[in-house]
């Protein structure tokens, strides 16, 4: 049974709950968790790293050709590169001011917008698919964010086959995760746990 229950019988903060809406903030905190995410794994070797060429191919003088000491140098086949590519770091400082500032304003829109809906608990019977998909049936939501105080491994099975359902823990709280849905799903007990969190944090 679903337990619905109005966000503003809870005395939540005002600096949490209602901050106006902040694109510029967000867009800067969104972009840089998104840039944290690149592997920058990218790398080439130069000639000093790529295996041979230790001999000198030929003597210095008397063959015609031009004097070469390596057969890796950057000219010749499977030699090294010239500017070779370096992994890279793409991380960008976000103070815990900006994103704890980013998810107020966030969690305040949607409040605006009537997404953000708050539930007592979510318990299943059984780890199925089914189940869960009669819960959000019930709250008429799709493509939803579901954050609870701790995940539950029933819950965490069921949701893997919803396509556009995910489930994450309080602390877990991301403004990409948040962005991404339509729809916010939240317990009681995690909106409690939250509000407290960036209340303080």
């Amino acid at each position: 049974m679903v337990k619905k229950f109005d966000i503003k019988s809870l005395d939540l903060s005002a600096n949490v709950f209602d901050k106006p809406y902040n694109e510029a903030l967000i867009h800067q905190v969104v972009t840089a968790r998104l840039a944290g995410l690149r592997a920058g794994t990218h790398a080439q070797k130069t000639r000093a790293e790529v295996s041979g060429g230790g001999a000198k191919p030929w003597n210095q003088k008397g063959s015609g050709r031009a004097r070469a000491g390596t057969t890796r140098g950057p000219l010749w086949r499977h030699g090294g590169v010239t500017f070779a590519a370096r992994p890279a770091d793409y991380s960008q400082k976000i103070n815990k001011k900006m994103y704890r500032g980013a998810l107020c304003s966030i969690f305040s829109q949607l409040i605006r917008d009537e997404r953000l809906l708050a539930v007592e608990e979510i318990k299943l019977s059984h780890p199925k698919t089914k189940e869960l998909l009669a819960f959000l049936i019930k709250l008429k939501v799709e493509n939803s964010l579901i954050i609870v105080d701790e995940i539950d491994e029933k819950l965490a099975l069921a949701s893997r086959n919803l396509k556009y359902t995910e489930v994450i823990s309080v602390n877990g709280v991301d403004p990409v995760f948040l962005l991404r849905h339509e729809n916010i799903v939240i317990t009681k007990q995690a909106l409690v746990k939250l509000n407290e969190a960036l209340q303080h944090g």
